[in-house]
């Protein structure tokens, strides 16, 4: 089962930037990008490292800031090599941005 959770509020986002917060145990990003929010897990996984939010974009896709790993922010994938990070889904209500978190036994890994 999957449950919409609450990370945010629009107001806390800035266009084109990166934003890092912890939901239930998971390190997430949030990026805000021609009014669209996407939410990827925010450990790099080349060695775990929480640093996704603080990555370079080019519209939707995400360079992690310590290997130069490339990744589209829709899909999770990388974009130069196998390989992805977990994109969950997003809903906003109001000004209230929710995030899908399927529960860990249910969570897929590509």
């Amino acid at each position: 089962m999957t449950d919409f959770v609450k990370v945010t509020t629009l107001d806390t986002l800035r266009e084109g930037k990166g934003r890092a917060f912890t939901v239930e145990g998971r390190e997430l990003a949030l990026f805000l990008i021609a009014g669209v929010v996407y939410a990827i897990e925010n450990l790099c996984p080349h060695q775990h490292i929480p640093v996704l939010a603080e990555g370079e974009l080019c519209d939707t896709l995400l360079t992690c800031p310590m290997h130069g790993w490339r990744f589209d922010l829709a899909t999770g994938r990388a974009v130069d090599a196998s390989g992805r990070v977990t994109a969950y889904d997003v809903r906003i209500e109001g000004k209230d941005v929710l995030i899908a978190l399927p529960d860990q036994e249910t969570q897929q890994w590509w």
